[in-house]
């Protein structure tokens, strides 16, 4: 009874009150957080901010001289393009074959499903030394892939060392990680009701009209963070490109992050600071126009 008659009498305060306890309450939880987060995020960002205007010691202000120097490098430029190539292509192509993927093992039911969706998860779990040896193996002047175009009359290609490499890196990416974005649709799929289809069925829709109508839609959640995952696992296959074929591919394949690891071996503190603060500056664009046309649609949806 005295239980009942505090909790009525907690009821009866201010809701500004309320309010004040819930903030003081929700700040001590993220404290912790907060402080993590500017102790191991923001204070180095704001480090590598400061140092992109000093020199390679980080005492003298040189103003926007390593920007400038960033800007005319050849190696930048080439890499930067490079990058975002790679980038271009890779994530609408592991978008589109990854939910091609989860729309395949929903439809061969959960038995021949969960086989399916093992065979495409095998590749995260194989490690990048394995997948080095599995390039050279195919890719090599006399590997596998020119014994076989040996064998068709057609003359050997050096994979590693044309634009070819490109491609071969693009392959490896999708191959990669489509079984994890197809893991991230399959978990999207499951979030739309059954009942939706099962009265879209009954009104005569096909396949493809309750894709657009239904599933579609349903999946535009997914799709944000499925694309911004993928972006961060684009920079990982940098591993590979590098035990392939060492800090100097060929051009086609020499990536922001070969010129950075170049660039931190030879000290050149004041050109990656500056470097690293415009991919910054870039990737916080892309994500703005991102949302800007989202917002834009939103507003415009009937």
């Amino acid at each position: 009874m005295i239980r009942h008659i505090r909790e009525r009498r907690w009821c009866r305060r201010p809701m500004p009150f309320c309010k004040r306890q819930n903030r003081r309450a929700a700040a001590l939880l993220l404290a912790p957080s907060l402080a993590g987060v500017a102790v191991f995020y923001l204070l180095p960002f704001a480090e590598v901010l400061r140092r992109s205007f000093t020199d390679a010691m980080g005492r003298r202000f040189v103003g926007l001289t390593n920007y400038q120097t960033v800007l005319n490098n050849d190696a930048f430029r080439l890499a930067a393009a490079n990058t975002a190539k790679f980038v271009g292509i890779c994530i609408p192509l592991l978008l589109a074959l990854s939910l091609i993927l989860a729309l395949l093992v929903r439809a061969t039911g959960p038995q021949r499903g969960k086989g399916f969706r093992s065979l495409f998860l095998l590749p995260m779990v194989i490690p990048v030394a394995s997948i080095v040896l599995l390039w050279k193996v195919l890719f090599a002047d006399s590997g596998l892939m020119n014994t076989a175009l040996g064998a068709a009359g057609i003359p050997p290609i050096d994979f590693m060392g044309s634009d070819a490499a490109f491609w071969i890196l693009i392959v490896t990416y999708l191959w990669k990680n489509s079984g994890y974005d197809m893991i991230l649709w399959i978990a999207g799929l499951d979030r739309i009701p059954a009942a939706q289809y099962e009265a879209a069925a009954v009104d005569g829709a096909n396949a493809w009209q309750m894709f657009r109508a239904i599933t579609w839609p349903g999946l535009r959640p997914t799709l944000g963070i499925t694309a911004l995952l993928s972006l961060i696992n684009s920079f990982k296959v940098f591993r590979e490109a590098y035990l392939v074929a060492g800090a100097y591919p060929h051009p086609s394949m020499y990536l922001l992050q070969h010129l950075f690891n170049n660039w931190f071996l030879n000290l050149e503190l004041g050109r990656i600071t500056a470097a690293a603060i415009l991919v910054v500056l870039a990737l916080l664009a892309c994500g703005s126009i991102g949302l800007a046309v989202r917002r834009f649609q939103r507003r415009n949806q009937p």
